[in-house]
């Protein structure tokens, strides 16, 4: 896989009038390339159009994508407004000066307190650049992120799509696309890692824009929307 094609546009792809920047790169033209197929048209009609929005590129996104681990987006969400209101900046010095407790009363587990002071340790000594990975191919950045401990390929999928806007990306072991999946294809049970990773070769190059009309789908389906984020993890358009 490759990065997406830097394309010139008056207005960025996915980017709206007031400046939001939508995930991932493309996308407009990624659901225009999908819509005549039955399932996304589908859920178009019904859920609408998938408006998750782009997160920077950093530190604090991917402490974010850690939070994220094994819990629901909105108890990741609530965990890391609460750091950003103890911690600030976000930034890998002052997050590394806070101490057990404090990151407990956060929702840190002693596993994710592990795995976010290594991470702030290899930012903040220069042995990890989140700069190097703007124009790097999705590979090398997949290899990259899982070579921080802490970080598996789920965290590292998510982070191409939402922080690098990658546009064809399909993180199969994520929950709510299998349930989505299973949902809109009418599957017996829930797929596997390996059996979605199958399915989803059929939206390649797109399979980050058939990842986020899943999730739509997925939250539709229980009266619910992407929960709101700390404004500073938000990407802006320029």
């Amino acid at each position: 896989m490759t990065a997406a094609p830097s394309i010139r546009r008056s207005r960025p792809y996915g980017a709206n009038a007031v400046g939001l920047i939508y995930a991932p790169q493309q996308l407009d033209e990624g659901i225009a390339a999908l819509a005549g197929e039955p399932v996304f048209r589908a859920i178009l009609d019904r859920a609408g159009m998938p408006r998750f929005r782009r997160r920077r590129n950093g530190f604090a996104t991917l402490l974010h994508i850690i939070l994220e681990q094994q819990v629901s987006i909105d108890a990741a969400a609530a965990m890391h407004r609460r750091l950003a209101g103890l911690c600030q900046p976000l930034a890998p010095a002052p997050f590394l000066a806070l101490d057990d407790a404090t990151l407990r009363a956060c929702g840190f587990s002693r596993q994710k307190m592990d795995y976010a002071r290594r991470l702030a340790q290899a930012v903040a000594s220069g042995a990890f650049d989140f700069g190097r990975l703007e124009a790097a191919e999705d590979d090398i950045v997949l290899a990259d992120l899982v070579g921080l401990k802490g970080i598996g390929r789920w965290s590292a999928e998510i982070y191409l799509i939402f922080a690098l806007g990658r546009a064809d990306i399909w993180p199969a072991a994520d929950l709510g696309l299998q349930l989505a999946v299973a949902d809109c294809l009418a599957l017996d049970a829930r797929p596997a890692e390996r059996q979605l990773r199958e399915i989803g070769d059929a939206w390649a190059p797109w399979r980050s824009v058939a990842a986020c009309l899943f999730w739509q789908s997925y939250l539709h389906a229980r009266g619910r929307a992407a929960p709101q984020l700390s404004p500073e993890l938000y990407a802006v358009a320029s």
